[in-house]
């Protein structure tokens, strides 16, 4: 009973060591940076902007309704604060393999027709939207210039309807970091399709 009793701790403690970070970035964690190529064949790392005051990371994608509808929310946030100390960072975490329409070309397409001022980077390979635990398109990360995480979740409160729009969650975040505050709230609930991630 004991053999049993000590092989089960230990399983458990495997367990509990395997997910580990399985959600990815908390509040509070540092970010680590990453170097993604961007839709104009240039490839782009945070350690990049050496002026920025924080930045926003945004994994999205062609193909989900729910970009689609924040498409020029996010080209607005990068009017808006690119040239203001936090610069939009848009990432495509989905395979191509089971989204065609996400795939590298389609991105530079989607980049021209709706002339992003943004970068839109592909994650090849997957290895960055696991590290900061996106699970939706669009999931946004908010990092101030230490790249410590100060907010995760939505753009705003309503994807529907830009005009019945409550509260700016990513707008009021940078002002927040701005002023020296924590953002609040500092988590939402990401509203959007799944990432479609290789088996």
């Amino acid at each position: 009973m004991k053999i049993l009793t000590s092989t089960l701790i230990v399983l458990a403690s495997m367990l509990t060591m395997s997910f580990v970070n399985i959600g990815g970035y908390a509040i509070g964690d540092k970010a680590t940076d990453f170097s993604l190529k961007n839709v104009d064949d240039t490839f782009v790392s945070l350690s990049d902007y050496k002026d920025a005051e924080g930045y926003v990371v945004i994994f999205t994608c062609n193909t989900c309704p729910y970009a689609k509808l924040y498409e020029d929310r996010i080209q607005g946030l990068h009017e808006k604060y690119a040239d203001n100390g936090f610069p939009v960072i848009a990432i495509n975490p989905n395979d191509p393999a089971l989204k065609e329409g996400d795939s590298f070309d389609k991105m530079k397409e989607r980049s021209s027709e709706k002339s992003f001022g943004f970068p839109y980077l592909f994650d090849a390979g997957q290895a960055v939207y696991p590290q900061y635990g996106a699970t939706k398109t669009p999931h946004v990360f908010v990092l101030d210039k230490e790249m410590i995480v100060k907010y995760i979740g939505a753009i705003d409160d309503n994807p529907q309807d830009v005009n019945s729009v409550g509260v700016k969650y990513v707008e009021g975040a940078i002002a927040a970091i701005k002023a020296g505050k924590s953002p609040t709230p500092a988590t939402t609930k990401a509203i959007g399709c799944g990432i479609k991630a290789a088996k």
